[in-house]
């Protein structure tokens, strides 16, 4: 069962959840959290901002959320997607493909990823723009489809879709603290800067 699913369930629910873990063995193996469970605590954790969503109203209303807390109308934003300038055209945005001018990127992914809580990117968002040009703040839509467990898992995927045209520019993002403390650079984020990212989840499952 999906997390969000979760949220509304009744308390008398939780609690027979919760009696029937005490009565697990101490010898069992712990039980590996749900992905969905485990990514919002990872890209949290990373200081990513999570808004969850279970319709195109309430992805709406959380991308006016931003709006109005950053004062982003009238505003340029980067965006390299056609579907979303229109998805969002009603907000009096400036869509732009100039990533000098623009106060923040709204765009799509490949995945997300639980075990880190990365955010996978691609030529395919983000065409060949690397992640130190683009601006300091991300509106990132994703599905709960989306979530995988690994970034190998990721770039499974992303080979599967791809049917021999694999995008270039392959980045993954998992530190959005303003203020992170220096981390472990891999060959995947080797040398990306920390980006505050709002990750819009739609569930889909």
């Amino acid at each position: 069962m999906s997390i969000f699913k979760k949220f509304f369930k009744k308390s008398s629910d939780s609690e027979s959840i919760e009696s029937s873990g005490k009565e697990r063995s101490k010898y069992m193996p712990d039980e590996k959290p749900p992905l969905d469970e485990e990514f919002i605590h990872n890209f949290q954790h990373q200081g990513g901002r999570f808004l969850y969503a279970i319709n195109e109203n309430e992805i709406q209303q959380h991308f006016e959320d931003i709006l109005v807390e950053h004062d982003y109308f009238e505003k340029n934003v980067l965006c390299f997607d056609e579907q979303l300038s229109k998805r969002f055209d009603g907000f009096n945005l400036n869509f732009s493909n100039n990533e000098l001018r623009s106060e923040f990127f709204l765009g799509t992914c490949e995945y997300v990823i639980s075990n880190n809580g990365a955010i996978l990117f691609s030529s395919r968002q983000v065409k060949e723009t690397k992640p130190a040009d683009l601006p300091g703040t991300y509106v990132i839509l994703a599905s709960t489809s989306q979530i995988v467990e690994s970034i190998g898992e990721g770039l499974r995927g992303i080979k599967h879709q791809s049917k021999g045209h694999i995008p270039t520019n392959i980045t993954t993002l998992k530190n959005f603290k303003e203020t992170a403390p220096k981390q472990e650079k891999d060959l995947m984020n080797y040398g990306a800067p920390n980006k505050r990212l709002y990750l819009l989840l739609l569930e889909d499952l």
